[in-house]
C-alpha cells in the first residue's frame, strides 16, 4: 500500500549550481556551521535532550496523541491512542556525522502524525556527535545491535524500513548487511494452489537447494531511502563540492579527512586499507564474506535516493544519486511540482533499465574505484528523486534543509519529507 501522490506538473530550468554568497540570507554563521553537521554535544547535553524530547503532545490534527519514549538507545516515537491492533511497520531513522536523533525530530513526528496506525518510528541515538568519526563498519555494527534491541522490545513489529540522511546511509547499508538474513519458504503456495506475487519474489533470493525469503532483523524490508547520502564516497570528481573541483585542494582533503572526521573520514575517502583488502565502501557494493551488503539491499521492495541537485556543498549531486555524469537530468527536464515544489525530477529504475546500461557500460576499458561502485550498487533497481531548494533562502544549507533538521533554519524542506511519506510503502 502506497499513500496518494501527485504527477510533477509545472516545467522550470535550474540554475547552475555554483553560489553566490549574497546578505539575503537571514541566519547566523554559527547557525549555518551548525546545521551542516559541524557541531559538537557532549554526552550529558545528548542526555538531556533525550530526556526533554520524551513524553506525549498532542497531534495539531487532533486525531491522536503522540508519544515518544527514550531509552539508552535512541527514541521511539508513536501514536498511543492506536493500541488494538499495534502499529506493526518499524521505520528506523539514522542521523549523520554529527548528528543525532534529534536531527530526524521532524520527520518522524510527521510519519506518525499522517500514519498513526501504521508506523512505529525510532530515532537512532547510537552514532551520534563525535561517535560518527569511529568508521563506517564500527557505527553499522552500533546501529544494528540497536535495530535488534528495539525488535526484542517490540514484538509486535512485523516489517522494517530505513530513513538515513548523508552519512547514516552508508551506515545503514552497513547495518542490513549485518541484519541479513534468509529462511527457506515452505511449500505452502504450492500446497494452496496460490502462486507468489511479483512483489514477494523480488523478496526472495534463488539458493542452491529451494528459494529463500529474505529477512532483516527477522522483519519483512520494505523500504530503503536515503538523503544526501555519497554512496560513491567523496573521494575527487566534485564529489564535496565546497572543494569547487580543484584537483589540488581533493588530493589533499583525501590525505588529512582522517585528521578531522577519524576512520570515517577514511572511508568517505577510500583511503582505509585493512589488510590489504579494498577500501569498506568498495566492498559493500556486493556481498563480502559474511556480511551480505547487496543482498541485503536486493531484499527491500523499494530502494529510494534523494539527492540535492545543487547548493549541497557537503556531498555531490552524482554520488548520493547513484549516477555518472552523463546520466544526471538535464536543465530543461527538470520540472516542479505545486504539492511538492522541490522536487524537480523523478525517476523509478526498472531491470530492463540496468542490464540496458550494462550493456552500453561494458566495452569500457578504465574502471576506475567509482564506476566499480556504480557497478556494483546498480545491480539492483533504485528510485532517484533530485532536490532543488535554488529558490529557497534556505538553500546555502541544503545538505540539511533536505531532511528539516530543524525546523526552524530548514522548515522549505518539508515538501520533501511529505513525498517520502506520502511513497512510503506500507
Amino acid at each position: 500500500m502506497i499513500a496518494t501522490t501527485s504527477p510533477l506538473r509545472t516545467t522550470s530550468s535550474l540554475p547552475p549550481s555554483g553560489p553566490t554568497f549574497n546578505n539575503n540570507l537571514i541566519r547566523s554563521d554559527s547557525a549555518f556551521f551548525f546545521n551542516i553537521g559541524f557541531r559538537f554535544s557532549s554526552p550529558r547535553k545528548m542526555q538531556l535532550l533525550r530526556n526533554i524530547g520524551g513524553g506525549c503532545f498532542r497531534s495539531k490534527q487532533g486525531k491522536g496523541v503522540i508519544k515518544v519514549e527514550a531509552d539508552s538507545g535512541g527514541e521511539d516515537v508513536f501514536d498511543a491512542s492506536f493500541t488494538n491492533p499495534l502499529p506493526d511497520h518499524l521505520v528506523i531513522m539514522v542521523n549523520g556525522i554529527i548528528g543525532s536523533a534529534a536531527d530526524w525530530r521532524y520527520a518522524a513526528e510527521q510519519f506518525v502524525k499522517k500514519l498513526p496506525d501504521k508506523v512505529i518510528v525510532h530515532r537512532s541515538e547510537c552514532n551520534s556527535s563525535r561517535l560518527t568519526f569511529d568508521g563506517v563498519d564500527l557505527m553499522g555494527e552500533r546501529l544494528a545491535e540497536e535495530v535488534l534491541a528495539v525488535v526484542r522490545r517490540r514484538p509486535e513489529v512485523r516489517k522494517i524500513s530505513f530513513v538515513a540522511h548523508s552519512l547514516g546511509g552508508l551506515v545503514a547499508r552497513y547495518a542490513i548487511g549485518r541484519l541479513y538474513e534468509h529462511s527457506p519458504i515452505l511449500e505452502t503456495a504450492a500446497l494452496t494452489g496460490n502462486s507468489l506475487s511479483e512483489e514477494h519474489t523480488n523478496s526472495m533470493v534463488q539458493g542452491p537447494d529451494q528459494p529463500h525469503e529474505a529477512k532483516i532483523a527477522g522483519l519483512e524490508p520494505m523500504n530503503f531511502i536515503t538523503f544526501a547520502t555519497p554512496h560513491l564516497g567523496s573521494r575527487g570528481h566534485k564529489q564535496l563540492p565546497f572543494l569547487c573541483g580543484l584537483p589540488f585542494l581533493e588530493r589533499r582533503a583525501s590525505q588529512t579527512a582522517h585528521l578531522i572526521a577519524g576512520m570515517s573520514g577514511k572511508h568517505l575517502f577510500l583511503m582505509d586499507k585493512d589488510d590489504g583488502k579494498p577500501p569498506l565502501l568498495l566492498r559493500m557494493v556486493n556481498d563480502s564474506e559474511d556480511l551480505n551488503f547487496i543482498s541485503a539491499l536486493r531484499a527491500f521492495k523499494r530502494r529510494v535516493a534523494y539527492a540535492n541537485a545543487n547548493y549541497d556543498h557537503m556531498v555531490g549531486w552524482r554520488t548520493s544519486s547513484i549516477r555518472r555524469q552523463n546520466e544526471l537530468p538535464k536543465s530543461n527536464l527538470l520540472v516542479s511540482d505545486e504539492r511538492y515544489p522541490h522536487i524537480v525530477y523523478v525517476a523509478q529504475e526498472t531491470m530492463d533499465d540496468i542490464r540496458n546500461k550494462a550493456s552500453l557500460v561494458a566495452g569500457d576499458q578504465t574502471i576506475d574505484l567509482e564506476e566499480e561502485m556504480i557497478r556494483g550498487l546498480t545491480q539492483v533497481t533504485w528510485e532517484r528523486v533530485d532536490v532543488s531548494f535554488h529558490k529557497s533562502r534556505q538553500r546555502y544549507i541544503a545538505h540539511s534543509t533536505i531532511q528539516v533538521k530543524s525546523y526552524l533554519l530548514n522548515s522549505d524542506g518539508a515538501d520533501v519529507v511529505f513525498h517520502m511519506i506520502d511513497n512510503f510503502l506500507l
